[in-house]
């Protein structure tokens, strides 16, 4: 089942996904930017980066804006080279503002991974994995315990 799940995935325009992820898409839009989710969304990526099905493991859908960013153009004159308002890009990543927001918004739980879910024109879905490293079903586990002791 995991196999057929990741092809259908790896080109989801070719697959059932993307008739799927078009209807959840909709309803996603109107919902607030942090959710937390009861089951994930992909659940062989999910696994594949260490989620498992109890408890302290939660999975929370991020939305994030698409593209680059500008930067403010600067009052004071220069030539338009030094201004540095176009094609600024920032040092982190998209996934990454993405992961920093949820651990902002769930300070008592680390942030385990993280895997692409969607895009739109504007938006890029992401759900993030947390862990619960005071849970003792946590503590005893023998993949993820190394966070508790962290």
């Amino acid at each position: 089942m995991y196999r057929h799940m990741k092809q259908a995935w790896r080109k989801p325009d070719d697959s059932y996904v993307r008739t799927l992820m078009r209807k959840r898409v909709i309803v996603w839009r109107r919902q607030p930017t942090i959710v937390r989710v009861d089951k994930p969304t992909r659940i062989d990526r999910a696994r594949r980066l260490g989620y498992k099905a109890k408890k302290g493991f939660v999975v929370v859908r991020v939305r994030v804006r698409r593209g680059g960013r500008r930067k403010p153009r600067p009052k004071m004159g220069r030539r338009p080279k030094r201004m540095g308002v176009s094609k600024y890009t920032p040092a982190k990543s998209i996934k990454l503002i993405g992961e920093e927001r949820v651990a902002r918004k769930y300070p008592n739980l680390e942030v385990l991974s993280s895997y692409w879910v969607w895009e739109d024109g504007r938006s890029k879905w992401y759900e993030v994995i947390l862990v619960d490293p005071s849970s003792p079903s946590i503590k005893s586990d023998k993949d993820v315990g190394w966070i508790s002791k962290k």
